[in-house]
């Protein structure tokens, strides 16, 4: 069934329903368009709810490119005709971090002289000296150092200038030893979903999970191959040949969605597709959100 299009310059046309949600261009105008998703009406499937959130992030489609020389991690995106859409940025803290540690090791360092010195006093063993100042040490300097340090969260902006923030990635915890966690919230603080990863199950294949309010899966992103997520365990991303892209897969199904791919460029260019979700199951702020972390919360 032909999919019908109107642009607002008058112009009424007829395309192949394999056009359906993708983004056209009026041939009179000039001017971009989504197509209607008719054909999925038309196969019988229930039409997508709604996007919820700005319209910055009602397509299905985002480029990314991440800014070097930076300190902290910053990301332009765009849409596909290259127009900007959003400014993302995931403060490192450095100068705070830094006074952190200092902080730490200055009471770690007091620590172990008085832990050393009563040791000494009491006991007069040099090995159990030894030890007690170690202990006493590290004792100061884990609490000191990370309750000053500060989380590296991220936030979505409408633009550079950072004035109107549109959405946010909390990182849940300072130390993530084992298990990675950060909750996605809309700019009125509304818990949209919560991201997870297991450092253990990442050293086969990266793996993220995304979880909705009610504890559902609402996806899972995962590498594109086991047989390449293995090659660039041992060759790494092997002069750009094998650099890693993602699959995004709806709940807990093998139905692909999505997809999030790093372009062959030299600068980190990367591509999200999420247009495989012809219902819009998955809210696109999300989707951005999840893309967003594929990529610093890898450290690629």
């Amino acid at each position: 069934m032909p999919v019908v299009v109107t642009c607002r310059c008058g112009e009424s046309y007829s395309l192949k329903d394999e056009f359906a949600g993708r983004l056209v261009r009026c041939p009179r105008c000039g001017e971009s368009l989504r197509a209607p998703e008719a054909a999925a009406a038309a196969e019988g499937q229930p039409p997508g709810p709604p996007q919820a959130g700005d319209p910055a992030f009602r397509r299905d489609r985002f480029l990314l490119r991440q800014k070097h020389l930076a300190i902290s991690e910053k990301y332009a995106v765009w849409d596909e005709e290259g127009k900007p859409l959003l400014f993302v940025e995931r403060p490192a803290h450095l100068a705070r971090n830094l006074l952190a540690l200092l902080a730490g090791l200055a009471a770690g360092g007091l620590a172990a002289a008085v832990v050393g010195l009563l040791l000494h006093l009491l006991f007069g063993v040099p090995a159990l000296t030894a030890v007690g100042a170690v202990a006493g040490f590290l004792a100061a300097l884990v609490p000191v150092g990370l309750a000053l340090s500060v989380k590296r969260h991220v936030t979505f902006y409408r633009d550079s200038t950072k004035q109107e923030r549109l959405l946010e990635i909390l990182q849940d915890r300072k130390v993530q030893l084992v298990r990675a966690t950060y909750t996605v919230n809309s700019a009125d603080g509304e818990l949209l979903a919560r991201l997870h990863k297991n450092y253990l199950y990442n050293v086969i294949r990266k793996r993220w999970y995304c979880y909705g309010p009610d504890g559902s899966v609402l996806c899972v992103a995962k590498e594109d191959s086991l047989i390449l997520s293995l090659l660039r365990r041992f060759l790494g991303v092997f002069f750009g040949i094998l650099r890693t892209n993602f699959i995004i897969l709806e709940g807990t199904t093998r139905n692909v969605i999505g997809e999030f791919n790093r372009k062959f460029t030299i600068l980190d260019r990367y591509v999200l597709d999420v247009s495989a979700d012809r219902k819009g199951a998955l809210d696109r702020r999300i989707a951005l959100a999840l893309g967003v972390m594929l990529d610093t919360g890898e450290r690629r």
